[in-house]
């Protein structure tokens, strides 16, 4: 159990005070992370198992149910206007950069690589129960709630359930393809939302400006 008692500490030490340490601006963090997980892999023996075909089909599958949903968010009123209420963190950055590299790179390709595809197979290798591997993900997230004023009571637990949601797809699909999938589809779907709602507002805005403008329709007789 030593293996495992290792595994489970280098993730949240790497993340909530090595990486910190270093200083690194925006793309430095996401390639030390790259190189993180990928030495992590090579030492805990991952298996991603990135090329298999149910991997992508429930990754699709799962990604499809989240863009439902944010379909939902920009078609009704009410709902438009909670992301729109959430200032857009974009650190560093464009929005364009943000979302095409350093979220699915640094970001998903990483936390992947080292949970789902290395730590998850470990643990239930030796018979732990998801709930570990779920919380140790939860645990890696310390830093950036912190840093980022988030309420860590929620970053936890919402960090744990997701945990579990991944964890599950991937034992599903024997691939850490599909949680990869679903992953990044969450996080570049949410980063975009707020510019997606300010669109949306501003389209029907000047609709209806210009419905107001051409007044209402008579018919001469």
């Amino acid at each position: 159990m030593v293996e495992v008692g290792v595994a489970l500490c280098i993730p949240p030490v790497w993340n909530n005070w090595v990486l910190p340490a270093l200083g690194l601006p925006l793309r430095g963090r996401s390639v030390a992370n790259v190189l993180f997980a990928g030495a992590y892999t090579g030492l805990f023996r991952g298996r991603p198992n990135w090329l298999s075909a149910s991997g992508l089909r429930w990754g699709l599958g799962s990604s499809a149910v989240v863009l439902a949903g944010y379909g939902v968010v920009l078609a009704v009123p009410a709902l438009r206007r909670l992301p729109a209420e959430v200032a857009v963190r974009v650190p560093e950055t464009s929005t364009l950069e943000w979302i095409s590299v350093h979220i699915p790179v640094g970001t998903v390709l990483a936390e992947e690589a080292v949970f789902r595809a290395t730590l998850d197979p470990l643990l239930d290798s030796r018979g732990c129960p998801p709930v570990v591997g779920a919380a140790d993900f939860a645990l890696w997230h310390i830093h950036p709630a912190r840093t980022a004023g988030d309420s860590l009571p929620v970053t936890l637990a919402a960090t744990t359930v997701a945990g579990l949601i991944f964890s599950a797809l991937r034992r599903r699909a024997d691939s850490a393809t599909a949680p990869a999938l679903l992953h990044l589809t969450i996080n570049a779907g949410g980063a975009l939302l707020p510019t997606l709602v300010t669109y949306v507002e501003t389209r029907l805005a000047a609709g209806s400006g210009i419905g107001r403008l051409r007044g209402p329709m008579t018919i001469q007789p």
